[in-house]
């Protein structure tokens, strides 16, 4: 159950959660017409810090372009109200859900007389795929759902409708066992899980599906790709096989949500040795050393909810 707190941001101004309310006919309700965020902040030794603000906030702004969704706000102005709302809430590890969506107005498939609505939750969240998954790592299928097609819904916008079909990804995936699936793209190549993209490791490199495979732009992806270098993993952004899945040496799925979690079987074929391997767990190590301020923010990732405070020495 979500555990709720005090104020959401809605429109530039704090409300108590339970105003934060939509008409059943508004336009986001038939239409699916919204796109929203998902961004965590961590408890480091300075206090809370939002995890790249800035890019998430960039994310939002390019998903409502997409869209033909007019923002009033820049992206200064969307990392100031997240800082609000954490601040309003009392909060330190918490999850954020900024949206934006087509609210009440005409009914038809036309939008442009329909508001546009701003809101950003807070909440505490724990970890996706459970705290066990982040060592032992999960079971998961490929499932029987493509993607998105290119030039039908647009997966480089985070929005509301394209995650239709990450429900019947992730349904299908639970009613069969497993902790998550993997889609394919239309061409029949590895694209992401339902709410995460993906990483295979094989023979030292770093292996993950390009953006032409409709995969969305993850920030977490981009963090790991960084992070890899900087360990000096090979890293290859390439087309990959449904049965690569299969002889991997290790696979792991990243996101805000999942963060770095390992996959130990694949449609109950067991990848490597069937628990988390060492790159996945270099990567994994390095990431949260980063998230939580125990290593120097060499890429300004950190927004700390306080104040700013000074570099980390390592």
């Amino acid at each position: 159950m979500l555990q709720t707190t005090e104020s959401i941001w809605y429109n530039g101004r704090l409300i108590p959660w339970d105003d934060a309310k939509i008409h059943v006919l508004s336009h986001v309700v038939s239409y699916g017409s919204s796109v929203f965020e998902g961004v965590r902040t961590y408890i480091t030794e300075q206090g809370p810090a939002l995890f790249r603000a800035k890019e998430h906030a960039q994310r939002l702004l390019d998903s409502a372009k997409i869209y033909r969704m007019d923002l009033p706000y820049s992206r200064n102005q969307l990392i100031d109200a997240m800082l609000e709302v954490i601040r309003a809430n009392k909060l330190d590890s918490c999850y954020l859900r900024p949206i934006v969506l087509r609210g009440y107005g005409d009914m038809g498939v036309l939008p442009q007389n329909n508001p546009i609505e701003t809101y950003i939750a807070a909440f505490p969240w724990g970890r996706y795929l459970g705290d066990e998954g982040l060592a032992g790592g999960v079971d998961v299928c490929v499932s029987s759902w493509n993607r998105i097609s290119p030039n039908t819904l647009p997966a480089l916008a985070k929005a509301g409708a394209n995650y239709m079909n990450s429900q019947l990804i992730r349904m299908e995936a639970a009613a069969n066992g497993y902790a998550e699936g993997i889609a394919l793209d239309d061409s029949g190549y590895v694209s992401e899980g339902s709410g995460e993209n993906l990483f295979v490791v094989r023979g030292g490199k770093l292996l993950t599906p390009p953006l032409g495979a409709s995969v969305l732009p993850g920030i977490t992806r981009d963090t790991i790709v960084q992070v890899a270098q900087q360990l000096a993993i090979p890293i290859v952004e390439t087309i990959i096989p449904r049965e690569l899945l299969y002889i991997a040496d290790e696979l792991f799925f990243t996101g805000t949500a999942v963060e770095v979690t390992p996959i130990r079987s694949v449609d109950r074929i067991t990848v490597g040795n069937g628990r988390r391997g060492p790159i996945t767990e270099q990567i994994q190590s390095r990431y949260f050393e980063i998230v939580k301020g125990e290593a120097a923010d060499q890429f300004g990732w950190l927004t700390y909810v306080n104040e700013v405070p000074e570099p980390v020495n390592v």
